[in-house]
């Protein structure tokens, strides 16, 4: 496994190995790599003749009072867990090189990226889009990986590749979790063992929607309100939103029907979690 660290020379490695004909597979991180990375990178390295991984802790998609300077980075670890996967490539690029003190140039969805996450979240994903699109252009993969558990940024990360005839395939992959049903996320290592029992009650919440759909129920607002009553009997959480969204548009479904996803995010103490489920209903006549 080699470390390249320059943009311009992951740019030409690239440029080689496609001139060799290897399809490359591509999954991009912020490091602090938990189980659920190491399973879109089996899936990556299945799909692909050379699988790249790149650990960055973007800026640009942290708020001015978000957590980008105590964002967990353990780049020693990380790396030996990708050796460990026999993964080809780790794309390791500094702050200075991928945005220089004259850079302006940024990528905007001008409606996707202002629901859900962004109405609390405003400049996130302005910044995800944007480095995404550089990633892409500087890896050349022919499959990129990405994570359900970030529903929103796959959904956007799709209509973006579409919109600007980016050449990659993007491949969504399933939501790890722990035994309890709480999602892997590298912010998980900010909860104590309390906090991680109740954080819980956000998976329970959507297991209890889907329990809801399973019985009958298509009122998406009876659904999400029932969420509600849940969540907040539960100590120290607040809710920033519940939503039942189409996977296409993003937008709010009033009466369930086809595929939909519902999603939330919650404070729990000082730490913002997010989750969420995908749901089918097939021909119900």
């Amino acid at each position: 496994m080699k470390t390249v660290k320059s943009l311009k020379s992951m740019q030409r490695l690239a440029g080689r190995l496609k001139c060799e004909g290897k399809k490359i597979a591509f999954v991009p991180t912020m490091g602090a790599l938990h189980e659920g990375h190491l399973a879109l990178i089996r899936k990556a390295k299945k799909l692909g003749d050379v699988t790249v991984v790149s650990i960055f802790v973007n800026p640009a998609q942290f708020g001015p009072s978000e957590d980008f300077s105590k964002y967990p980075r353990t780049f020693k670890e990380d790396r030996r867990r990708l050796r460990d996967l026999k993964v080809d490539y780790v794309f390791y690029p500094d702050r200075e090189s991928t945005y220089p003190p004259d850079y302006e140039t940024y990528v905007n969805l001008e409606k996707m990226s202002k629901v859900l996450e962004g109405q609390f979240r405003p400049i996130h994903f302005r910044g995800v889009a944007t480095i995404v699109t550089k990633l892409l252009n500087i890896v050349q993969p022919d499959i990129a990986v990405f994570g359900q558990k970030d529903y929103q940024q796959s959904v956007i990360i799709k209509k973006m590749v579409r919109d600007l005839n980016l050449p990659v395939k993007i491949v969504i992959g399933k939501t790890v979790r722990e035994e309890s049903g709480l999602a892997l996320s590298s912010r998980n290592k900010y909860l104590d063992e309390e906090q991680k029992k109740r954080a819980t009650v956000l998976y329970k919440s959507l297991m209890h929607a889907r329990d809801m759909i399973r019985n009958g129920e298509r009122n998406a607002s009876k659904i999400k309100r029932s969420m509600r009553l849940m969540i907040d009997r539960m100590a120290g959480t607040k809710i920033d939103y519940i939503a039942i969204t189409d996977d296409e548009r993003l937008e709010q479904v009033r009466r369930l029907s086809g595929k939909f996803t519902i999603s939330l995010a919650v404070w729990l103490d000082e730490v913002r979690l997010i989750d969420n489920i995908s749901v089918f209903l097939g021909d119900e006549k």
